[in-house]
């Protein structure tokens, strides 16, 4: 039988002991992507998609096709992701379509902390953040996939509606790599007892389990905000205590507008404004 490694052995990089291996191996196999069958990744590709479409802004379109939403999920096999879809459209059927309007536009255009601008999280106004969205629309070109310039490349159903069309290696990736960002989203929607916070809910499911730095991360964000660069204005503006700035752009330090303005007149179908 061979002598174990004596100590000095493992300081010069000797063969690792038996736990370590094991312990490397699960940690691989945690990171390894599962290998679905055909079913699992068509039910996957149907719950990103979904994912995408309710995070839209519930124009009237969007709203007329409630019934073919929630026929769609109750059409999906039994998993968390589900369940959570199947709470969020057991509101979301029930709204007057004014109101799903209004509480949309209050969820994330006017607040910094549930933004669906993912790379805010990550690099803040700084200008990595130009290069991370740069990035990610040459990811989508070399992939055969143009947004049309309908929306920044970083928008989360923009990315989700990606990860659908590319599937659960590369096209999952930015989903992956803005995780933490994700993560606040879901915490910033829950402190506001919004009901999409269990579309959040049900993506991050189909993710990774959080690290320990994943939690670090999202605690650090949840005290300090995202990254910043000084250019001469004040990024933060008078948006009140603890509040991140608006993604996107500088500001000066009085209140920006919204982007969108629900309709006074009922018979209004579509919002206005910069989308």
């Amino acid at each position: 039988m061979s002598p174990l490694p004596s100590p000095s052995a493992k300081r010069l990089g000797g063969p690792p002991s038996i736990p370590a291996l094991v312990r490397t191996r699960v940690r691989a196999a945690v990171r390894r992507p599962a290998r679905l069958t055909p079913e699992e990744a068509e039910s996957r590709t149907l719950l990103l998609r979904l994912c995408s479409l309710l995070l839209q802004y519930p124009d009237a379109e969007l709203a007329a096709c409630r019934a073919v939403l929630t026929a769609s999920i109750e059409t999906l096999p039994p998993s968390p992701a589900a369940e959570h879809l199947a709470d969020f459209t057991t509101w979301f059927a029930d709204q007057e379509p004014e109101a799903l309007e209004r509480h949309y536009v209050e969820m994330f255009d006017l607040r910094r902390k549930s933004s669906l601008y993912l790379t805010y999280y990550l690099h803040g106004d700084t200008r990595r953040r130009g290069m991370a969205l740069l990035t990610l629309n040459q990811r989508y070109k070399a992939a055969g996939w143009d947004i049309d310039g309908g929306e920044l490349p970083d928008h989360l159903p923009v990315v989700l509606e990606f990860a659908a069309l590319a599937g659960p290696g590369g096209g999952e990736a930015p989903l992956r790599q803005h995780r933490r960002g994700l993560e606040l989203i879901h915490r910033a929607l829950a402190d506001a007892d919004s009901p999409y916070r269990h579309v959040l809910a049900a993506l991050l499911t189909l993710l990774p389990p959080p690290t320990e730095a994943d939690r670090a991360a999202v605690a650090q964000l949840v005290a300090e905000g995202p990254p910043n660069e000084e250019v001469g204005l004040d990024p933060y503006g008078t948006y009140g205590e603890g509040e991140f700035a608006p993604p996107g752009t500088f500001v000066p330090p009085t209140a920006a507008p919204p982007t969108r303005v629900p309709p006074a007149d009922p018979t209004t179908s579509r919002m206005e404004g910069t989308r």
